[in-house]
């Protein structure tokens, strides 16, 4: 497109951001945390959110090439440092209630080579590090998008120069967030209206598992007493509503972390820390996974449900039709906020707390008690469809049709 159509893309989509994604408060501060490459849409983020009234924007700069720098050269037992000034800045954001914006343009291969041992050394470190402002989870708001930043374009769209690549990135983008659309906002609106009620739908069967059935795949994930549906929209303790992913397209619940059984194969690679995980599977036994096989990156992943004695169990079930626009381009993101959003999914790790009744002001162990997970680590892995079918079972052992052959089994 010309570049006076794209800069008003731009403004759209920054525009969504802040009113949408983040329902910016005026008077509220916001901390955003991105790579260098995405200073163009930075910018228009940052204009959009002082015209909504913020009161300051803060911006937490990466360079992704001294990331990949450290690993090359630092002295391994470096790996697990991390400045204490970067933990003081977000609990400051995160005591005063402030919005959050996090952007997730990363090179897939950005750690294509670096031994296993060395991420999971340093995933680790950052991960008990930051843990502590897990207490901060349910705060503020906070959103998560993505830009079109070179690295990435090239290897969704391999074979041509990067400004092509570049180009057709950012029309995938529009296009996933509805920023194509005429009223994008408002579709944002319609659209989360719609997850809702299938979330309302769920939660109100209040199944007491779900049966997982696909090539490959023949899993039983049981679910708490109390568990709930969330989807498109998440409230927060300041009294904000908004969208938490652009793009999004599911339903989620957490899994009861000691009643998973059965295989699971995953559908499309995940894209860990850097690293590719492909054509991949994991065995649960009474919630653990106990054998992970993979084409490629298997060792990686094994380090990843290392990390922690909980990081083997699930923290995620996430419904998401084949007919999602997202899965309908027909091409992968090599990016979670992408590629879970084209595919059912499940996540290995922490639970989210919004997800458990009264989770949320639950200490960790009345939490646990009642079958929520926790774990340093939260990672999704797609896992869906055309040929997924997923019951609900009833405590009695009825089974309902909630998916058939990758689509919603029931109307609402």
């Amino acid at each position: 497109m010309e570049n006076q159509e794209f800069e008003k893309m731009l403004e759209k989509y920054a525009d969504v951001v802040v009113k949408v994604g983040l329902n910016l408060r005026k008077g509220q501060k916001l901390s955003i945390r991105a790579i260098i490459e995405d200073a163009p849409f930075i910018r228009k983020v940052t204009e959009s959110a002082y015209k909504a009234g913020a009161k300051y924007v803060d911006v937490l700069w990466v360079d992704e090439r001294l990331t990949r720098i450290r690993f090359e050269h630092a002295d391994p037992e470096s790996l697990t440092e991390t400045p204490n000034w970067i933990y003081s800045r977000f609990e400051e954001h995160y005591q005063n209630g402030e919005a959050e914006l996090a952007v997730a343009s990363s090179d897939p291969d950005l750690l294509f080579g670096i031994t296993p041992e060395l991420i999971a050394r340093e995933r680790k470190a950052r991960a008990q590090k930051f843990e502590p402002l897990r207490k901060y989870a349910n705060v503020s708001n906070w959103c998560v998008v993505a830009t079109a930043s070179p690295a990435w374009a090239r290897k969704v769209f391999p074979g041509i120069s990067t400004d092509e690549a570049q180009s057709k990135l950012w029309d995938a983008i529009f296009n996933a967030c509805r920023i194509d659309l005429l009223d994008p906002v408002q579709e944002w609106k319609n659209h989360a209206s719609k997850l809702a009620k299938y979330k309302d739908y769920l939660s109100v069967k209040h199944y007491d598992a779900l049966h997982y059935l696909a090539p490959g795949t023949d899993l039983t994930v049981g679910l708490p007493d109390k568990h709930l549906w969330q989807g498109a929209e998440a409230s927060f303790k300041n009294g904000i509503t908004c969208t938490v992913n652009i793009p999004t397209e599911e339903v989620f619940t957490l899994p009861h972390k000691d009643r998973v059984d059965g295989i699971v194969t995953a559908t499309r690679p995940l894209n860990l820390s850097g690293t590719m995980i492909e054509d991949f599977s994991l065995t649960f036994e009474n919630g653990r996974a106990v054998k992970v096989t993979a084409k490629k990156g298997g060792e990686d992943f094994r380090k990843l449900i290392d990390t922690d004695e909980n990081a083997c169990r699930l923290g995620e079930a996430a419904l998401v039709p084949n007919s999602s626009p997202i899965s309908q381009r027909g091409h992968l993101f090599y990016n979670t906020l992408f590629d879970e959003n084209a595919s059912c999914h499940l996540a290995v790790g922490n639970a989210y707390r919004d997800t458990l009744e009264n989770g949320i002001d639950m200490t960790d162990e009345e939490f646990q008690s009642q079958g929520g997970n926790k774990s340093l680590i939260h990672t999704d892995f797609m896992i869906g469809s055309e040929h997924m079918d997923i019951d609900g079972i009833q405590r009695d052992g009825t089974r309902e049709p909630i998916m058939r052959k990758g689509e919603w089994a029931f109307e609402v």
